[in-house]
């Protein structure tokens, strides 16, 4: 669940980021695929040290 919280928050800020710097749709694609795979990324470790802790 925080792997798909991460992947979404993530896609969201890389579009918005690319849309400030004045990207156009395929550079908001980009961002958005690469901050989405960092967060998903993120999440799996939130996830695993989570449940190392339980």
């Amino acid at each position: 669940m925080i792997v798909i919280a991460g992947l979404i928050v993530g896609a969201v800020l890389g579009a918005t980021k690319a849309k400030r710097k004045g990207g156009n749709r395929l550079d908001m694609l980009q961002y958005a695929a690469v901050f989405a795979i960092i967060g998903a990324i993120a999440g799996m470790f939130v996830t695993i040290a989570i449940d190392r802790m339980i």
